[in-house]
């Protein structure tokens, strides 16, 4: 099944897939370090990182915002991308980007991934999701050619070579 993207959400995703291949998705997981193995688009972060759980908190709290935007966008908005947490196996789960929210029956949601899984095996970009409000841990869209949200980036910032860093905090709308 071919997906149709209209070109708001071509520039969303290209946003979002190049922001995986050149700074990282984040995966939470029990590694004692953050690093990316085999120029993986991966980094992983110790899910005990103080700073990744404010972002995910704040991201949290900053919900109704995203909504209030997916339900009535302005026309300079679009792109609209939640970062959901999927259990796994052997870590404390992978947080991945999902494409095409839609909201469904008893107060759960669908889309599609945004990039390949990492630790979900058999799984990539464009496959079908279903999650659940208690999953959610960031959003983003985007506004006049700017990233709106993304909390969960932000952390990872520092972590990045700076001029990789400095181009994704320009995207920002709120660096």
């Amino acid at each position: 099944m071919a997906i149709t993207l209209t070109q708001p959400m071509k520039w969303a995703l290209l946003v979002v897939v190049a922001a995986t291949c050149g700074f990282g998705l984040l995966t939470i997981g029990p590694k004692p370090e953050v690093e990316a193995q085999d120029r993986s688009p991966v980094i992983d972060v110790r899910n005990t990182d103080p700073e990744m759980i404010a972002a995910i908190g704040r991201a949290r709290a900053s919900l109704p915002t995203f909504w209030a935007s997916y339900d009535a966008p302005k026309p300079t908005e679009s792109g609209h991308s939640l970062k959901v947490r999927f259990p796994t196996h052997g870590n404390n789960g992978e947080h991945i980007w999902i494409a095409e929210v839609k909201k469904t029956a008893n107060g759960r949601y669908s889309g599609v991934f945004a990039n390949t899984p990492r630790d979900l095996p058999g799984r990539k970009a464009g496959d079908a999701v279903a999650f659940a409000d208690a999953d959610i841990s960031d959003w983003m869209f985007m506004r006049n050619d700017k990233i709106v949200g993304g909390e969960t980036i932000k952390p990872m910032l520092k972590r990045m070579p700076k001029a990789d860093a400095d181009a994704l905090r320009a995207r920002l709308e709120s660096p």
